[in-house]
């Protein structure tokens, strides 16, 4: 594996040289993406190297600021690594924001060129990175307004650098079929910066279909792993069952699995399920890789987390948040996470519950929001579920069956004490979820997918 230990590794704000000298390391020769064809390291500098003189012609410097705007692929890989050689802070957009999204993030943000896909770079009325953060992403926005995140070189090194120290993480000669998002934290750092500091091969399939992501994990006779989201689950289960020797496990992170999701994939291809606990504001947090401990995980080696009054939290040394942010989220060297899980005091396991605004009072009794999603979504029937508080706990359900509501509320009634049950079951279509994948909890948004 190629590695250095932490310590042998200085990162300089805006000093781009960390690019080659930490992450473009390997052998001129050395594949490290297969999607169409393959694509080797040699000829990544040589694309990296060609951009960011591109970047210079316009006008970007160290201590710059650039926003890309692409889909995820060779030419935003090319762009990412471009930016950082020149030594400017990169302001990550996912490509299926809508223009009013973008239009949002780019005011709060003001980078002073954008980069799109087909090779444009344009200027915007921005100015020079505020921060010495080499990176700037935006949180999820599952439960309300995204907030901007800033990670500096230094730490994504650590990142990568505890990648490695994972037990269950893939290993030189073995490929990532990679389906999370690069332009999110799990797909950037799990996926595509880990792979190009180890020599982990990346591949992408052509399409989020089942054809081609079984395609992909079949394409080579390396052991490979799948990274993707709970959403991906399904495509992996879909159809016919088919023999792969090569798929090692799968893992997933961003929320809590389906249990009939999970068994539906064990029982197929008999490899662990393993998942991760992580965050924008840190990256990971705690891993399960080899499904030991479900639903607990394991904190990553460095991590500190402790429980408070029902709340997880993470040790980092600043905040994380870039501008405005809520009172509270980061005190005395502690990220306040929101999400509600407990940590046993003698293993040091971690257990997320789910959000910690999941936690509801009715007629003075506490009902869990995520208990009653779970029991939904174990019922016969059930697609998927988000059970949301608006004064009274409401449902928003994708069914098999629309018509199967008046069967459903009678087994729920054999499942949740009736304070606990819904007041409202509302089906709709199909339920909104931010870029990432993540189911969104806002009651707004929710109402609005059932005009949709």
């Amino acid at each position: 594996m190629r590695i250095g230990k932490p310590s042998d590794i200085t990162v300089d704000p805006f000093d781009g040289e960390w690019v080659d000298g930490y992450l473009l390391t390997g052998l001129d020769g050395d594949v490290w993406l297969r999607r169409r064809e393959p694509v080797t390291v040699g000829a990544l500098r040589r694309l990296a190297a060609e951009r960011a003189r591109e970047f210079r012609e316009v006008g970007l410097r160290p201590g710059g600021a650039v926003g890309l705007r692409m889909s995820p692929g060779l030419e935003y890989v090319v762009n990412l690594l471009a930016a950082w050689r020149v030594g400017a802070q990169v302001s990550l957009l996912d490509h299926r924001l809508t223009e009013h999204e973008v239009s949002q993030a780019l005011a709060r943000i003001a980078p002073q060129f954008i980069a799109s896909d087909g090779g444009s770079i344009a200027a915007y009325p921005g100015e020079p990175a505020r921060t010495e953060h080499a990176l700037l992403q935006l949180s999820s926005g599952s439960t309300g307004p995204s907030k901007v995140v800033g990670r500096t070189a230094a730490a994504l090194v650590t990142e990568v650098e505890t990648y490695q120290l994972i037990d269950g993480t893939p290993q030189p000669g073995e490929r990532i079929v990679l389906l999370a998002s690069m332009v999110h934290v799990l797909g950037l750092v799990g996926g595509l910066l880990y792979g190009l500091r180890t020599g982990v091969q990346i591949v992408l399939p052509g399409a989020l279909t089942t054809d081609a992501i079984l395609g992909a994990v079949a394409s080579g006779p390396e052991p490979a792993t799948v990274l993707g989201v709970p959403t991906h689950l399904p495509f992996l289960t879909a159809g016919s069952a088919r023999p792969l020797p090569q798929l090692k496990r799968m893992t997933v992170g961003g929320e809590l699995v389906r249990q009939a999701a999970r068994q539906a994939f064990t029982d197929r291809y008999g490899v662990p399920l393993g998942n991760m606990y992580g965050m924008t504001e840190v990256g990971v947090i705690a891993t399960d890789l080899f499904a030991e401990h479900r639903p607990a995980l394991r904190p990553i080696p460095g991590m500190a987390v402790r429980e408070e009054a029902g709340q997880l939290l993470v040790a980092t040394a600043e905040s994380p948040y870039v501008g405005l942010t809520e009172p509270g989220r980061w005190v005395d060297g502690w990220l306040y996470t929101k999400d509600a899980g407990t940590v046993d005091p003698t293993t040091g396991l971690v257990t997320v519950r789910g959000r910690l605004d999941s936690q509801v009072s009715v007629g003075g009794l506490k009902v869990d929001l995520t208990e009653v999603e779970q029991a939904l979504t174990g019922l016969p029937g059930v697609v998927e579920a988000v059970v949301a508080w608006d004064g009274a706990i409401e449902a928003f359900l994708v069914l098999e069956d629309p018509a199967g509501v008046p069967a459903l509320k009678e087994a729920l009634a054999g499942r949740l004490a009736a304070y606990k049950r819904p007041r409202r079951l509302t089906v709709v279509t199909r339920l909104p979820r931010t870029s990432s994948g993540k189911l969104i909890r806002a009651v707004p948004a929710l109402r609005a997918a059932v005009s949709s």
